[in-house]
This record gives C-alpha cells, sequence and structure tokens, in this order.
C-alpha cells in the first residue's frame, strides 16, 4: 500500500489511468493460476459475494491456456457506462490467449480493450444474437450473467446453446432467482416448471434418454447434445458434447423381445 501511494505521488496525473491498467495487468500475470485472487484483483463479485471461482477453475482449467472465444451476457454497472466489467477484465488474466466478448442492454462500449469487446443489445433479441454470434464465430464459453429473469434464461439458452461449440460449456448464474418472485420464480412451487432451475433440471432426464421405453423416441437437440450437467449453489455448467452412448439393455427404446 505505501509503495503504491509513492507511485502515485511520483507519476504525473494525466498517466494515473495507464498506470493502473499496467499495474493491474502485471498482477493478472502473477495471479493468472488462481482465479479466486483474479477475481478479488478486480472486485469482481464472482468470489465474496457469490462463491463461484473454484467451480469456474474446475470446468475451465483446460481452457486456460487455449485460444477461445468466451461470451459473458451482462457487464454490470447498470446504467453507468463507465462502470462494469470486472469479470471481463478477469476472465482476460485467466484466458491469456482468449478472445473476451460481452453483451449488454446498456452501451458499454468505454469498457473496451485489448481483448475485450462489448456488443449493445437484448439476451432475448434473437437477431441481435444471431447477428453477434456470426460477428464472433466459434464460441466455446458462454456465461447468462444478465438479467437473472427466468424466461430470459431460458430463451437465451434455448437460442444460443445449439450455436456453442461442441465440447463447449454454458454457463448460468445466480440461480437463487429461481426463488424470487420479482424475477420469475417461486418458492413455494419447487416444482414450477416455468423456473429456470426446474427448465434445467428437466434436462437432466435427456442424459438417459437411451433408457425411455417409449418406441419410436425422437431425442430432442439438447438430448442428443448435452453430455453433463452440474449444479452448485446458484450456479449450473452444461457441458456440450455427442451424447450418444446406447442403451445396455433396451434397442430403440424398446423392451427386447423375450
Amino acid at each position: 500500500m505505501i509503495l503504491k501511494k509513492v507511485l502515485k505521488n511520483l507519476i504525473p496525473e494525466y498517466m494515473h489511468s495507464s498506470f493502473r491498467k499496467q499495474y493491474f495487468s502485471f498482477k493478472g500475470f502473477i495471479y493468472k493460476k488462481d482465479l479466486s485472487r483474479l477475481a478479488k484483483i478486480h472486485q469482481c463479485d464472482k468470489w465474496g459475494t457469490h462463491f463461484y471461482t473454484p467451480h469456474y477453475h474446475k470446468h475451465f482449467k483446460s481452457f486456460r491456456k487455449e485460444k477461445i472465444n468466451l461470451l459473458e451476457i451482462g457487464v454490470g454497472g447498470y446504467k453507468k457506462s463507465h462502470r462494469g466489467g470486472a469479470s471481463l477484465r478477469m476472465w482476460k488474466d485467466y484466458f491469456r490467449k482468449g478472445q473476451i466478448y460481452a453483451l449488454d442492454i446498456y452501451d458499454k462500449s468505454s469498457l473496451q480493450e485489448d481483448r475485450i469487446k462489448i456488443f449493445k443489445g437484448d439476451q432475448t433479441d434473437t437477431t441481435f444474437l444471431k447477428q453477434l454470434t456470426e460477428n464472433i464465430g466459434n464460441i466455446d464459453i458462454i456465461i447468462d450473467d444478465g438479467s437473472h429473469m427466468n424466461s430470459d434464461i431460458i430463451k437465451t439458452f434455448q437460442f444460443l446453446f445449439p450455436i456453442l461449440k461442441t465440447e463447449g460449456i454454458y454457463v448460468v448464474e445466480d440461480l437463487q432467482c429461481s426463488y424470487w418472485p420479482w424475477y420469475g420464480g417461486n418458492s413455494r412451487d419447487l416444482t414450477d416448471s416455468n423456473t429456470a432451475i426446474n427448465y434445467f433440471k428437466k434436462l437432466v432426464h435427456g442424459l438417459n434418454y437411451s433408457e425411455f421405453i417409449q418406441p419410436g423416441y425422437k431425442p430432442t437437440y439438447f438430448d442428443k447434445n448435452i453430455i453433463s450437467i452440474h449444479f452448485y449453489h446458484n450456479i449450473v455448467f452444461i457441458h456440450k458434447g455427442e451424447n450418444d452412448e446406447p442403451s445396455s439393455f433396451l434397442k430403440d427404446n424398446t423392451l427386447p423381445n423375450k
């Protein structure tokens, strides 16, 4: 802290912003393997307010050195154009070769920097999403930290998951909103099919679609392209891949002849 104060006094005021970026870039490089530490450095609420970073590291560590495209829905800071972007800077330090993209309903273009590009638009506007994904190209990771409205979460997932690269990961944060009525959640009827948590819980059955005793069953896109779903406190990770393992007993969802 003393060193920071001394340097601040020595460096001309017009250079403070540039020095600050270099300082955080240096710290980001030093702690590039420690996602929780990176969250603290960038004052990102994915650690501290929430406790997501250990789960993120568990699922994302194999991507860390790859040239990936990551898309995060929601930048933070609400209407203030110069506020937010903490998680984008955290991801930039964690994925040293990655391109970090984001979208927000408010204009956050002032937060853009090298390897961080931000689009303005509504996460439920499929025309906008189509244009955005065509602009980005292949997407390896999608994180929904947007409106938190249950209907928005479901609609966005239904459109974007098919666009996600095979072997990619789709993440939805803040699933506590599935229980809060002002987000369209429900704490009284825990089987409410309109909540995001129940939508994703239902997808678990699709992992085992080859075991359904339903002759003529036609697997959905999600049945055939989700290989694992991981739930933690307030967050879910959906892994994309070819789910084509046959049943060890049934044949085409039909019981064998005896």
